[in-house]
């Protein structure tokens, strides 16, 4: 699979020079947040969260997804008033879609045109969202995957950064049997975008790949070899690459709102954790906070962790 992958890759035709975001000296550090505005608390809070945020220096914030409960209305309204939140980070601020927000929208809305409404709202150019921006390279500029807006990448220093649209609920399947129709055109794009980044690490020979997705893409049932239907490619794309790739791979997700860093990847012969595979899942509702990701391209081990519980 991953040959058929890397050649799809290639036949696209791979960026020589990937968009730079900053890179202070001596390495940077960036944070994660997730599941968070749920309630009316915590919306109240959210502002003083990104307080603490914004005085740390960071690279950037990535919100990995769920803006709002599953119970809360899909509206236009609620889904810009987050948009004017995440444009107040003080750093550059990278989105990246949940299912509350668009596939769990299923009472009163379409799931699929509230992913359209989120496309406008939250990815209208090539910049991030936040007071100070730098540009993202973007998979819609490929007139293949056109409308896949949100799933972005960029590169600091030796590290390259890509999200993709890979949301809880199954990655919105479906209830049938068969995968829907979106759930099946997607699911390509997010393949050729993943295979993309890799080889372009690889080629470029990068110390490491950064890959932000909102799904709990549930490891321990791949490990097992029953993998979730939602998510059953994305893990086998994702541990082929990981295992063909010569530096460090940190999966970056939310969904299930257990914050922990651990490498539960499980090499498919040795049963071992693969080594250079670790797994953050940051803060959710109805616990507050943030993870601080501190990356230095000349250590081996290329990312440090420092988690920052909100505390009113």
């Amino acid at each position: 699979m991953k040959r058929i992958l890397l050649t799809i890759a290639l036949s696209l035709g791979l960026s020589s020079c990937v968009t730079l975001g900053p890179r202070p000296a001596g390495g940077y550090s960036f944070a994660v947040i997730g599941d968070t505005p749920y309630s009316d608390s915590e919306r109240e809070h959210f502002p003083l969260l990104m307080e603490r945020i914004d005085s740390e220096e960071l690279a950037f914030v990535a919100h990995v997804g769920d803006i709002k409960s599953d119970t809360r209305v899909c509206s236009d309204e609620i889904l810009l008033d987050r948009y004017r939140l995440f444009q107040k980070s003080r750093h550059p601020f990278i989105y990246v879609p949940g299912d509350n927000e668009w596939t769990d929208c299923r009472s009163g809305y379409d799931p699929v045109e509230r992913l359209q409404k989120l496309r406008e709202i939250f990815f209208r150019d090539d910049q991030t969202l936040g007071e100070r921006k730098f540009k993202l390279e973007r998979q819609s500029a490929n007139p293949a995957f056109r409308q896949y807006r949100e799933n972005v990448r960029w590169r600091i220093g030796r590290v390259l950064f890509v999200a993709l649209n890979i949301p809880g609920s199954e990655n919105n399947f479906g209830d049938g049997l068969e995968p829907s129709p979106e759930f099946v055109e997607r699911r390509r794009a997010n393949q050729a975008w993943l295979a993309e980044a890799f080889a372009l690490a690889g080629a470029q020979r990068m110390a490491g790949i950064v890959i932000v997705i909102q799904a709990n893409p549930d490891i321990g049932a791949a490990n097992a070899g029953h993998p979730n239907r939602g998510y059953g490619e994305f893990m086998e794309q994702l541990r082929a690459e990981t295992l063909a790739f010569d530096g460090q791979v940190l999966l970056v997700h939310g969904d299930t709102h257990w914050h922990h860093i651990d490498q539960p990847l499980l090499h498919p012969r040795t049963r071992e954790p693969i080594r250079n595979f670790i797994r953050l899942e940051t803060y959710g509702s109805p616990f507050m906070g943030f993870v601080k990701v501190k990356v230095d391209d000349n250590d081996p081990k290329l990312f440090g962790f420092e988690s920052r519980p909100y505390d009113p």
